[in-house]
């Protein structure tokens, strides 16, 4: 690990690093266990004399957003840490070590002007390099598409890709060619001046037309996989998304939403705590019946709906942002891919064939 990754904890207090993209949203950057004879120590304390140049304030506000785990739990700074403990920290980027080797994997570029390009991506596609996708990822892909560029390089923070959705997801994404493009996208996602607008199968029937939810997100205290929403805000931080109702279809429901704040996996959590998890988002339950009959056909049905649409039933419909050097107001819109548009074709059917029965 290299001293510098740790210079990147200021990403953290951001609002730029939204959904991400490895499904757990967290890249170990350092790694200690205790001596067998460790006395107790804060591990603030612990930690600042392990890593070079890093003061114990950096350290505590990196347990204040949950980059500090002690055996894999998110910690507070004031733990002290005890014979054989595992103590790690971990960000939501990968490394600047990771060695990016560029890849020519196939781009549905809807967008590229000198500044930056605009691509739709595809469920499946990892963003960012981390563990267990080392290769294959968006980030090689567009390495090699800017492979000619001469100020281009692909593990300088000051380029690239300027927010995240999940592997899962699919939809529009913005990338940054050059440091000026980097900055002005990032103070834009910032000051949520971006217009990102996301379509969803959520399970359920959403009986508002439309409604804005509010509440904390962080990770989750239980399980550091998911993102948990604490509505008295004492963890987390604060996240807004406003829904739409675009159609329902009996036991599922196809809404719109948009995003006022950008917090790992927002849409996902935030539509479980209202009681309607994504279709078929194994993470949060999603993957599971939630709601319809008992009937073996149904099950059977829903199954169907599953195999059709192997993964949380989300896409990043419309992207809007201002053009860093000419400043005119861009807007990108990704039309559903296949898989979602089969499975609501499939649902609407089911729905007609019930109510005329």
């Amino acid at each position: 690990m290299t001293d510098d990754s740790f210079d990147d904890i200021d990403d953290l207090h951001g609002e730029i690093n939204e959904i991400t993209d490895n499904d757990t949203g967290l890249y170990e950057h350092y790694r200690f266990v205790s001596d067998k004879g460790q006395g107790l120590i804060r591990v603030d304390k612990f930690l600042a004399t392990r890593i070079v140049n890093i003061s114990r304030n950096r350290i505590q506000q990196a347990a204040e957003v949950g980059s500090i785990l002690v055996n894999d739990i998110p910690v507070k700074s004031n733990y002290k840490v005890k014979p054989n403990d595992v103590v790690s920290i971990v960000m939501n980027r990968p490394p600047r070590d990771t060695e990016i080797i560029p890849e020519d994997i196939p781009l549905d570029i809807v967008y590229e002007d000198k500044d930056v390009m605009v691509i739709n991506k595809p469920a499946g596609l990892v963003v960012h390099p981390g563990f267990g996708n080392f290769e294959g990822t968006m980030v090689h892909a567009v390495a090699y598409r800017l492979k000619d560029t001469p100020d281009y390089d692909p593990k300088d923070p000051r380029l690239g890709i300027v927010h995240r959705i999940d592997k899962n997801t699919s939809g529009l994404i913005v990338v940054a060619k050059n440091a000026h493009a980097k900055a002005d996208l990032s103070s834009q996602f910032f000051h949520k001046t971006t217009k990102r607008q996301y379509i969803a199968l959520v399970w359920g029937l959403v009986k508002e037309d439309q409604g804005r939810i509010e509440g904390n997100i962080g990770r989750s205290l239980k399980d550091r996989m998911q993102m948990d929403v604490f509505p008295d805000g004492e963890h987390g931080k604060p996240a807004v998304t406003h829904y739409k109702v675009l159609e329902r279809l009996g036991y599922v429901t196809l809404v719109q939403c948009e995003l006022e704040t950008g917090r790992t996996h927002q849409i996902r959590a935030h539509m479980k705590y209202i009681g309607h998890p994504l279709f078929n988002d194994e993470r949060y339950g999603g993957n599971e019946i939630l709601k319809g009959t008992r009937f073996t056909k149904y099950k059977q049905f829903v199954q169907n709906c599953f195999n059709i649409c192997p993964r949380q039933a989300l896409h990043a419909k419309t992207l809007g942002f201002v053009q860093p050097s000419t400043r005119d107001e861009l807007m990108f819109e990704a039309p559903l891919p296949d898989d979602m548009e089969q499975l609501l074709e499939k649902w609407r059917r089911y729905i007609s064939q019930r109510d005329n029965e």
